[in-house]
């Protein structure tokens, strides 16, 4: 990823010395800044840190909080995030021409609409300047930006350098052009950009290093708002309110108490279980967004129980087209939406949302191999092999006996090196068969009335061995008793906080974390609260090259 660094350091000429590309890149916080203290992990137990680049979603939220830029531009400018489910992986994030140059586009737009709007300007210069060369002006500007921008305070050099811009205020006569060229810089540093951590390296440990005070504001911020460090979290990494784990756990609280967190946790849901963005019409895609947000959200926020509440739920928060869709007699919501049982619907929990039955469409319909990878990936986190190079998977299986789905994957998972995939990953899918890709019962088979869903599966391989269910009742209850599913939900947290896959440095954490998660009535808020203040999540290991 330092090859990204240098890549973004191609960005306009008249920025570059602002940017830090001329010479060798200063990223060294100011002396003095340490890193909480706390007990030292083994290198055996620090996972790798990778330089992070914020996603699109998280540039635009911090763009909103830091300058008030709430237009979303860097969703409409920049190349999408690669999802796989999550968009932060940072071994996806690579550079190219097209992103460098979306940046700069963004920087200028941004700042040029910021500055037009005299409320926002007021919030970023808070002296009223004399003329253009008014230096004392322009240096509380940089100094209190800067701080924002970068998430931590400028040195005087960084300072001096940043106020180069002035030379071409006087030349305009307009102060504000000094501004609009600063905010242009600050937006287009790699160090804004990038979650770059230093640390201060630990003594006997030479791969492993400690955050400093605000690096881990930042840690936290990114991984529970998913935008930048507020004001308090920087002021209280200046003050050394961050040191140890319970300065750490109580600004992680503090976090967990705004409205950002509810975001950030339902967008989490959303990549883990694919429907963040879904293939239906708006006003559907909306209704089943909002029908799975509200869940989360009463489970983890209003009603603080047992995860696990998420996947046994008997009603849910409906509107009078989602009834109408799903066909759930009761609805009494009118024009608004409304907490409405299941009744006698085959439903419950999220599993049973047509958001998550969304996944794993194929060929116009359901795939029972794409649900039963759905579900062994991401709920059971278990990894499924590519299917053979000679296999052409965009085919639609056949049968010559029969047009059921059934028989028609029968006979494809039959033929050669198939068979033993398909074996763990069909029965799965079959045995939700009954609800189509945007989640409404049905008994046959999509245009074939004479072929009866039956709607059982089974999941091979669990603690208990080969366990038969029937639909997504059935499903939701054998994941909640396999064993397995509090260790992948704890797993798939890890790889969202942390923008990778785990590694074996990571298994002892998963391990401890796992069993607080069961020890404490799964209580998702408690899981976050106690990553983020495990000895581990305060250093960082540097990557081999």
């Amino acid at each position: 990823m330092r090859s990204g660094l240098k890549a973004i350091c191609g960005l306009g000429l008249l920025l570059g010395p602002l940017l830090g590309c001329e010479g060798k890149a200063n990223f060294q916080l100011p002396e003095g800044l340490i890193g909480p203290p706390t007990e030292l992990p083994t290198d055996a137990e620090v996972g790798v840190s990778g330089i992070r680049r914020l996603t699109r979603v998280e540039l635009d939220a911090t763009l909103a909080d830091l300058l008030g830029d709430s237009t979303n531009s860097a969703q409409r400018l920049l190349p999408p995030d690669s999802n796989d489910p999550f968009d932060n992986d940072y071994r996806t994030q690579l550079p190219s021409a097209a992103l460098i140059e979306s940046i700069e586009q963004l920087a200028v737009d941004t700042a040029t609409r910021t500055l037009a709007d005299p409320l926002k300007r007021a919030k970023l210069v808070p002296c009223a300047p004399t003329g253009p060369a008014d230096t004392g002006c322009l240096n509380t500007v940089i100094s209190s930006l800067g701080r924002r921008i970068l998430r931590r305070p400028l040195t005087d050099a960084e300072i001096a350098n940043y106020a180069t811009v002035q030379t071409y205020a006087v030349e305009a006569n307009s102060f504000d052009v000094g501004v609009k060229l600063l905010i242009r810089a600050l937006v287009q540093q790699p160090e804004f950009l990038y979650r770059i951590e230093i640390g201060a390296p630990v003594d006997g440990q030479p791969s492993i290093s400690r955050l400093s005070a605000y690096e881990m504001a930042t840690r936290l911020s990114f991984f529970l708002w998913g935008t930048t460090p507020p004001d308090w979290l920087l002021d209280a990494a200046l003050s050394g309110a961050l040191a140890g784990k319970q300065g750490v756990r109580a600004a992680a609280s503090r976090l967990l108490a705004d409205p950002r967190a509810k975001a950030r946790i339902e967008r989490f849901h959303a990549l883990w279980l694919g429907y963040y963005r879904l293939p239906h019409p708006i006003e559907l895609t909306g209704a089943l967004q909002a029908e799975s947000a509200a869940l989360v959200d009463k489970v983890v926020f209003e009603d603080q129980s047992d995860y696990f509440d998420l996947f046994r739920s008997k009603q849910s928060f409906l509107n009078a087209t989602l009834a109408t869709h799903y066909g759930i007699a009761g609805f009494t919501g009118g024009s608004a939406s409304a907490w409405t049982p299941y009744g006698t619907a085959k439903r419950q929990g999220l599993l049973s949302h047509g958001s998550v039955l969304s996944a794993g469409a194929k060929f116009a319909d359901t795939s029972p191999t794409q649900r039963g990878i759905f579900v062994r990936t991401r709920l059971l986190c278990t990894d499924v092999p590519a299917p053979p190079a000679n296999v052409n998977a965009d085919q639609p299986p056949t049968s010559a006996t029969s047009n059921c789905k059934v028989d028609r994957y029968a006979s494809h998972a039959s033929v050669g090196n198939c068979k033993s995939c398909h074996e763990s990953v069909d029965p799965i899918g079959f045995g939700i068969e009954n609800f189509n890709r945007a989640g409404q019962y049905r008994a046959t088979d999509d245009g074939e009335p004479t072929c009866a869903i039956e709607g059982k599966g089974k999941i091979t391989g669990l603690p208990a061995g080969d366990v038969a269910f029937e639909g997504v009742t059935g499903l939701s209850d054998l994941l909640m008793e396999s064993g397995r599913f509090e260790q992948c939900i704890v797993t798939q947290v890890f790889r969202f906080a942390s923008g990778r896959r785990e590694a074996p440095a990571d298994l002892a954490l998963l391990d401890n974390l796992t069993t607080g998660f069961k020890k404490k009535n799964r209580m998702f808020a408690e899981l976050l609260l106690d990553y983020v203040s495990d000895d581990t999540f305060a250093f960082r290991k540097e990557e081999a090259p």
